[in-house]
Parts: structure tokens; sequence; C-alpha cells
């Protein structure tokens, strides 16, 4: 059986591990295609399944519909994706991928946090809970819980316009 300092160092390695190969992938992904990993994690969905509505987008990437449409605009002012109303309810946005981004994304290396999406949503609930739990925990240690969460190596906050707007003003009052 393990020691608590054995586990606590085992810990502690696993998270430099997991911090090293995000942040390797995401600026590869950068270098590479001139993408953002959020960028380029949408590019490689719309890939599989366009046209797509932006909420279902959304929901695919586990972001906020507002912190898609940042991502989807910065995609769409390079020329990678294009937007559509639907003809039947003016609410409703598809996005497709346009022929650069079409032939970007068969070039493109792999996204962490689709390999971490994929790999949680194979687990069964038990060990899924287990893990919401630690990182909860650790966010706790670190005094981090309630802050805005940042999409990795991007200032863009995943969290609807309304709390971002009010996560700034709050930024601003505590600053001056």
């Amino acid at each position: 059986m393990k020691t608590k300092a054995a586990m606590v160092a085992g810990i502690i390695d696993d998270l430099r591990r997991i911090f090293q190969a995000v942040i390797e992938q995401s600026k590869r992904a950068e270098q590479e295609t001139g993408l953002t990993g959020s960028q380029l994690w949408a590019v490689k969905i719309l890939a599989k399944s366009e046209p797509v509505k932006v909420t279902e987008l959304a929901q695919q990437m586990y972001l906020h519909p507002a912190t898609v449409v940042g991502v989807l605009d910065r995609l769409e002012s390079k020329g990678l994706v294009a937007r559509t109303r639907s003809s039947k309810d003016r609410r409703v946005v598809y996005v497709e991928l346009s022929e650069a981004g079409r032939t970007m994304v068969s070039s493109s290396p792999e996204v962490a946090q689709r390999l971490l999406v994929k790999g949680l949503e194979a687990l069964k609930m038990p060990k899924v809970e287990l893990i919401a739990e630690g990182l909860e925990e650790l966010s706790k240690m670190l005094g981090v819980q309630d802050m805005p969460p940042r999409l990795i190596l991007s200032t863009e906050v995943n969290m609807p316009r309304r709390s971002r707007t009010r996560v700034a003003r709050a930024a601003e009052e505590s600053a001056g």
C-alpha cells in the first residue's frame, strides 16, 4: 500500500503531466494552424457533423453558447467557417466549415480538450463523479473555485455574457 506522501507526490506529478500535455498540444496546434486549441476543436467538431446549430456546437464543446460565438467570430474572420440563419426560425444559426476550413482540418494536430472530453465521456458515472469531486477539491485548495474558467491558453472566459460583464465590473472595482 502506498504512503500518503507517495500518493501526494503522484498526484502532483500527474497534474504536471496533464498541464504539460495540454500546453504542448495547444501550442503545437497554434504553431501549425494559427488557431487556438478551442478554435481548432470547433473546426474538428464541425468537420464531423456540419452544418450544426451554434447551441449544439456549444454542447459538444462543453462551453456556453456566448463563448462559442466568440470562437466562431474569430474563425469566420479567418475564412474557416460560415454561419447561416435558418429560413424557418431566424433565431437559429447554423455553422459549417468553408473549403479552407475543410482543408485545414485534414492536416491539423489533435486537440487536448477533445481527448479529455472523449476519455471522460467513455467513463462510467462513478468514476466521473470521483474525478469531478477531486478536481473540485483541488480548486478549493487553490482558492479558485469561483474564478471564471478561461479557455486553455486564451483570454476567452467560458460563461454567459451577462456573467462576463458582471465579472469584468467586479474586477474593475477591486482594482480601482
